[in-house]
C-alpha cells in the first residue's frame, strides 16, 4: 500500500501544496493545523525563495501542531550552473532551525522518494515516542505497538472499516 495511503487511512492530511505563493497565505493556516510534517522547499536558483524559508517556519510555528516535524530541502539541484544557494548555505540554514536538510532534482528525481520517507518516518517515531510516554492516548493499545499493525479482536459492528 503507498505511503501516502497508508497515512490517509490514518486520518491525517499527506499533502498540502501551495508552492509557497503568498496567494496562498491566508488559507494555508487552516492547513497547519492537522499536518503533522512539512516539507519547506525552496529553489537552488532563486535567492528570494530562500529567504522566504524563514517566514514559512514562523508561519509553521505559529498555526501548526508542538510536534509537527519539518525537512528543508533545496530543488533543482541539477541546475548547478545557475546555483545561487550553495549546498552548504541551506545546510547551514538547516542547523540553525533545526531540521533535516536534503537538495533534491524533482526533473532527475534525485533523493525525492527519500525526502518524503525520511520526514514520514521521523513523524512514526515521534508518534511512537508519544505513545511509549503515554500509552492511554490510544485506548486499549499495547506498548510497543507498531502504527501499521491491525488492530486485534473482532471488528466493531458499528464501525465501517
Amino acid at each position: 500500500m503507498p505511503l501516502s495511503e497508508r497515512l490517509t487511512r490514518q486520518g491525517q492530511q499527506v499533502l498540502q501544496d501551495t508552492a509557497g505563493q503568498e496567494r496562498y497565505r491566508t488559507i494555508t493556516t487552516a492547513y497547519y493545523r492537522g499536518a503533522m510534517g512539512f516539507i519547506l522547499m525552496y529553489d537552488v536558483t532563486n535567492e528570494d525563495s530562500f529567504n522566504s524559508v524563514q517566514d514559512w517556519v514562523t508561519q509553521i510555528k505559529t498555526y501548526s501542531w508542538d510536534n509537527a516535524q519539518v525537512i528543508l530541502v533545496g530543488n533543482k539541484c541539477d541546475m548547478e550552473d545557475q546555483r545561487v544557494i550553495s549546498f552548504e548555505r541551506g545546510r547551514q540554514l538547516a542547523d540553525q532551525l533545526g531540521v533535516e536538510f536534503f537538495e533534491t532534482s524533482a526533473k532527475e528525481n534525485v533523493n525525492v522518494k527519500a525526502v518524503f520517507e525520511r520526514l514520514v518516518d521521523i513523524i512514526c517515531d515521534k508518534m511512537s515516542e508519544s505513545l511509549d510516554a503515554d500509552p492511554t492516548l490510544v485506548g486499549g493499545s499495547q506498548k510497543g505497538q507498531r502504527l501499521t499493525d491491525q488492530p486485534q479482536g473482532t471488528p466493531n459492528a458499528n464501525c465501517n472499516c
